[in-house]
């Protein structure tokens, strides 16, 4: 990034977190800013890479997803070897909604949702499992959701 975000990207962002749809004049009158200055602002923060995308965010559950599942995978010696083979196999999995590469006992941590169990069992047995260097999964289903955000802590 080019610079420091002031007071004002703060403030563009937090509301563009919440509602991706607002329009800039809409967000310029929350921030305290003329119109134009604002979407100068915003085309800046899109073009450093700040802002990366804006998507609609959909409620699983009401989709038929109502499974979440945590995977914790362990590679073998020959399948940290092929790091990049594995992590494209991962990619191509719709059912991963995350995919992290951890230190400690663990090599990655998978959030993956399905319908139901018997899904997850599916997609464990006929993709998940069929990727070659995976020597362990310890799969943990995650029974209620406490807390989720796509909302960065942007405002201090």
């Amino acid at each position: 990034m080019h610079g420091e975000l002031d007071s004002y990207d703060r403030r563009i962002l937090a509301l563009l977190q919440e509602d991706a749809s607002l329009s800039s004049a809409l967000i310029a009158e929350q921030v305290g800013l003329s119109q134009s200055p604002c979407w100068r602002r915003i085309q800046r923060l899109k073009e450093e890479g700040v802002i990366r995308g804006q998507v609609t965010l959909l409620d699983r559950k009401k989709i038929g997803l109502n499974t979440q599942i945590f995977a914790e995978v362990k590679l073998n010696a020959h399948g940290r070897s092929n790091f990049t083979e594995f992590t494209d196999a991962i990619r191509g999995f719709p059912e991963v909604l995350e995919c992290y590469v951890l230190m400690g006992a663990v090599d990655f941590l998978l959030r993956i949702v399905t319908a139901d169990i018997e899904a997850y069992e599916r997609f464990f047995f006929e993709k998940l499992s069929m990727v070659p260097g995976i020597q362990e999964v310890n799969s943990i289903v995650a029974l209620s959701e406490i807390k989720s955000t796509t909302s960065l802590p942007v405002l201090r």
